[in-house]
This record gives C-alpha cells, sequence and structure tokens, in this order.
C-alpha cells in the first residue's frame, strides 16, 4: 500500500516494476540472442529454428491450473498461476509460465485483462492487453482474407457450387460488437458481390485461432487450415479451405503469430504468453507450441485452462492433452471465500460480511471440480486464493473441510506478496507430483458416438442428468456421422457461471438436463462443438464499458488500465 493506506491498482504495481531485458530473462532458460525475434525490449519471440532443436531435450513436469465456476467476485486464476510459478522459482527451481493471450473485446468491455493481478502480473502488463506482438491481429486478417476469396470465389463463377444460404465461415473482429452478430453483404448490384446473410465473431471464436493453438508447427498449421469447413454446396456436402486452395496463404498471414511470445513476471520468471481461443466456446488454452518448447525449456511448466474446471479443465485434458499427447503431472483447483459464498447464495454487495452457512453451502461447487479432477485420475491441490474481505472464521471452515476431506489445500496471498506468498502451494504441489501414480485418463474414447461423449461429459463433469437435442442437432448427428465426423472429440459451448447450461444456477445444481441446439463442425481444430443454452460467438459490450475509463498521459503511459 502507499502513504495514504490505498490500495495500488494493478497497473500501478506493473508501471513500478523493474523489467529485465527480455535477452538476459532468455538466458536464464538457455536462449541466446540468435534464438529470438525481438519486439522492442521486453518482447521476444522464440524462432522456428531454436524450438525445433529444443525436441531432442527432456520434457519438464506440466502443472494445470484450473479453478471453481467463476462469479463476478472474481477467483484469481491467472494471479494463483503466475504467483505459483514465482514461488517455485523463489524455492530454487527451473520454471516457466505458459498463459493465454488477452482478447481486447472482454479488456476494453468488462472482464479485465489477463495477466494475473497485484504482485503476481506479468510484464509489460498493457502490451500484452492490448496488441502485444499482433498475434491477434494477424488471425483476424487470416480469417477476412479467407471470407474474402471464398465471397470473391461465388462472384467469379462459383466453380465448387458454394450455396450462399449454407455459408458457415463468418467474419471477425477482435472487439465486443454486437450490431455486426447478423448483417447483409453483397448489397449495391452486381459489381458489389453476391447478396446474402453473413456475420461477424469475435476474433478469439475463430476456427483459425483454435487451428493456430492445437498446431505443433508449421506444416500441421497448414494441413489444419485446409480441413476447415467454410460452406455447403448445393449437394449438401462439405466445402474446405483445401478446396478452395488458399491454405498456403493463409499460413503465411500466420507464420510469425505461430511463434510463441516471450515475457516475464515481476519477479521475472519467464512466461510464454500465446494463443488466446474462448474456453466457453472453444477450447481455451494457450498454444500447443508454447506449452511444448516451455516443457522442453524448464524443469516445471505452469500453465492454464480457462474458466472452471467443467468447461476449461475438461476440454484441456480431453482435448489439447489428447492432441498433443501431454500428460499433467498435477493440477491445482484454485477457490475463494467470496465466490463459494455467492454459490451459496450471498449478493455480491454482501459478500465482505461473514457468512460460513453460505460458505458451507457454496462448498459444493468446489467438491464437484475436485471429484472431476479425481476422474481424470490426476493429483490436485485446492489454493484457496485469498482476499483481504476474508474472515478468520470463512479461511478455518474452507481449510478445515478441506483436510476433513483428505483434499490437499494450500492458502495463498500471492496477490498481495507475489511468490513468498504461495510457497506452501508450491511445496503441497511438488509433493502431489511425487506422488503421482501416472494413472492420467481421458473421460471418453473418441472411437464413442458423439451423442455418448456428450452425455459422458453432462454427467461426469456437469454432474447433470440428461441431455436434449434440438431437431436441427439431431439432423447434424446423422449428417456427421455419414461425413465421416464421428469419431472426433467433443468442445462443450456452455455458460462459464453455471455447471448446468442456465447462469442462474450456480452452486451445484442436480438432475438437470443440458440442451444441444446445435453441432458445428471444426476440422481444422479437430473437435465438434456443442452449442447449448444462450452462447455467442459474438459479445456485446456492458452499460459502461471498460474502455470509458481508459486513457494514456502525453508520455504514453497507459491510465486507468485496471
Amino acid at each position: 500500500m502507499n502513504s495514504n493506506n490505498r490500495i495500488k491498482t494493478d497497473i500501478e504495481i506493473a508501471q513500478e516494476a523493474n523489467l529485465l531485458p527480455i535477452k538476459d530473462v532468455a538466458t536464464t532458460i538457455g536462449l541466446q540472442e540468435d534464438d529470438l525475434d525481438f519486439y522492442g525490449k521486453y518482447k521476444a519471440k522464440i524462432s522456428f529454428e531454436k524450438i525445433h532443436k529444443l525436441q531432442a531435450n527432456k520434457d519438464g513436469k506440466l502443472i494445470l491450473v484450473t479453478s471453481i465456476n467463476p462469479t463476478p467476485a472474481g477467483e484469481g486464476k491467472s494471479t494463483v498461476t503466475v504467483g505459483l510459478s514465482d514461488a517455485l522459482q523463489s524455492i530454487g527451481k527451473k520454471v516457466m509460465i505458459a498463459l493465454r493471450e488477452p482478447s481486447l473485446g472482454p479488456t476494453m468491455g468488462m472482464k479485465g485483462g489477463a495477466t494475473g493481478g497485484g504482485y503476481s502480473q506479468v510484464l509489460p502488463m498493457e502490451d500484452i492487453n492490448l496488441h502485444f506482438t499482433g498475434d491477434i491481429h494477424a488471425i483476424t486478417t487470416a480469417n477476412n482474407a479467407l471470407a474474402a476469396l471464398m465471397d470473391n470465389h461465388i462472384q467469379q463463377g462459383n466453380q465448387l457450387q458454394i450455396d450462399p444460404r449454407r455459408i458457415v465461415w463468418k467474419r471477425c473482429l477482435d472487439l465486443n460488437e454486437r450490431a455486426l452478430r447478423q448483417i447483409v453483404i453483397g448489397l449495391g448490384g452486381p459489381g458489389q458481390g453476391v447478396p446474402r446473410e453473413d456475420g461477424f465473431d469475435i476474433t478469439v471464436a475463430s476456427e483459425i485461432m483454435a487451428v493456430l493453438c492445437l498446431a505443433n508447427d508449421l506444416e500441421d498449421l497448414k494441413i489444419r487450415l485446409s480441413k476447415m469447413v467454410i460452406a455447403y454446396n448445393y449437394d449438401k456436402k462439405p466445402v474446405t479451405v483445401g478446396d478452395l486452395g488458399v491454405e498456403g496463404a493463409l499460413t503465411l498471414l500466420l507464420k510469425d503469430a505461430l511463434k510463441p511470445n516471450l515475457v516475464q513476471t515481476i519477479e521475472h520468471t519467464p512466461a510464454l504468453v500465446h494463443g488466446g481461443p474462448f474456453a466457453n466456446i472453444a477450447h481455451g488454452c494457450n498454444s500447443v507450441m508454447a506449452t511444448k518448447t516451455a516443457l522442453k525449456l524448464a524443469d516445471y511448466v505452469v500453465t492454464e485452462s480457462g474458466f472452471g474446471a467443467d468447461l476449461g479443465a475438461e476440454k484441456f485434458l480431453d482435448i489439447k492433452a489428447r492432441s498433443a499427447r501431454l500428460t499433467p503431472s498435477a493440477v491445482v483447483i484454485v477457490a475463494t471465500v467470496r465466490a463459494l459464498k455467492m454459490h451459496g447464495g450471498v449478493a455480491k454487495t454482501e459478500l465482505s460480511n461473514e457468512n460460513t452457512d453460505a460458505l458451507e453451502s457454496g462448498l459444493e461447487n468446489l467438491k464437484k471440480h475436485v471429484e472431476t479432477i479425481g476422474q481424470f485420475g490426476l493429483p490436485f491441490v485446492v489454493a484457496i486464493n485469498r482476499f483481504i474481505t476474508d474472515s478468520e472464521a470463512e479461511l478455518t471452515l474452507l481449510k478445515s473441510w478441506c483436510e476433513e476431506n483428505s483434499i490437499p489445500v494450500a492458502l495463498t496471498e500471492v496477490w498481495e506478496k507475489g511468490g513468498q506468498g504461495g510457497t506452501d502451494l508450491a511445496e503441497k504441489v511438488l509433493e502431489a507430483i511425487d506422488n503421482n501414480s501416472n494413472a492420467f485418463r481421458q473421460l471418453y474414447q473418441l472411437d464413442m458416438p458423439l451423442e455418448d461423449k456428450i452425455g459422458t461429459i453432462i454427467r461426469r463433469v456437469y454432474g447433470g442428468k440428461d441431455v436434449e437435442f434440438s431437431s436441427k442437432a439431431q439432423k447434424q448427428l446423422n449428417d456427421f456421422k455419414n461425413f465421416g465426423w464421428e469419431k472426433l472429440p467433443v468442445c462443450m459451448a456452455k455458460t462459464q457461471y453455471s455447471l448446468s447450461d442456465d447462469p442462474g444456477k450456480l452452486g451445484r445444481p442436480r438432475d438437470f438436463t443440458i440442451h444441444v441446439r446445435e453441432l458445428i463442425p471444426k476440422l481444422g481444430a479437430g473437435f465438434i462443438v456443442a452449442i447449448t443454452g444462450e452462447i455467442m460467438t459474438m459479445p456485446g459490450l456492458p452499460k459502461k464499458p471498460a474502455a470509458y475509463n481508459m486513457n494514456v498521459d502525453e508520455n504514453g503511459r497507459a491510465i486507468g488500465f485496471f
């Protein structure tokens, strides 16, 4: 705190931090200047040549950070991820972080940044939360180039017989813009294109983002891009990027974006921040390239998945880990007293008041996520992310509940104290890794029918009773089977706020039915998306977006930025 006992904001803490030149951070993990492409003094990309040479190195241990279902009270998953990494470094471990890149939409909307908080941040936080190294802009360009090339193909004779009524590829923008969800293009006569309905997704919901994050190298990226379904022809057969013949051009636009970005924490722990698919729409994990590169450079790699364990962790373990052949060594489940009280029925305005009854009721949400991670056969530790308003009685109740249920638990204070506030968590995680029985397993096999995979996730991860498919989804199940797509994993698009598909059902709802209204093939990413509830791929802005508070001073320093 400063002299007025005012708690410093994240950006004030970040701007007061002493950053090392990124080349100096790189040397701590065995990288030289020639291995890097520099973006100023504090950001760099690792070259493909170096990544290729690293393949002979032994892999380090992978630690996955997840959480309970998020609430407006906050869980601090990214903060704990950074703090745990700094704590491991402080006790002498060679460690790296692998995080997602933030999207401008939520940053300027209401969610805030994605670089941690307090004294557990990745820097330079302003750059990372804004344009960074241009990766997301490259994805926007590639996505929209594909849309333009497809519409031009239709205009120039349409040899592929694309049915304009059955085009599934949308344009994208890395901002929240509800007015662009449904639009009409091609108006103005024959010279302006073929009129049709269209729409925009937010860039991080583009399949190209998912493809980039799951690609192993440039050649794999090109192959995956070629498989993406962009439309159906007049015979109702799928049309792909490969049919259009533009995968090479898209790969060219994305070649630099595929290289992982190297930055640092406040305590100079090296971090790879790369890729950022939405977790309630896509698979919600940072890139395979970044995760695998970090594992070749460090003995321990701490990464996070999006939202709660029902979305992010399940997709990390069933989709990313399966595709990239990764085996996590331990999982951290982040929980806060405040969020658990909300799951227990307390309004956001009352969270500062002690309420052990509500906390005890909300523990059911944590219990379900603990059970979920246990089903994957992985050891775990619950991290209690302490807030200043938590009472000793509440903290004692939460810790005692964990201990009574034989759940390893650690109180973390990394927001306030950085790595020193996470040493107990670090020790507990190392202990969990040492005791790991290597029993990791996915929840379903790929040869199961799509509806059975969906049902398995609903029953075993969400705790639901049944699944109901719309008539459209039922038809798609049959079509996808005929197209030979049934062997792909499933990516559930569901609200992050509830275990069910109703965001108002907090805690641990039971005996509910999940309603699947649509299935979307993402053949480049290698999964089928199941859309539930009111999930949208282009968010809107709140009544007062965070952008209203943002500014810049005469020296170019950001103001009002979290």
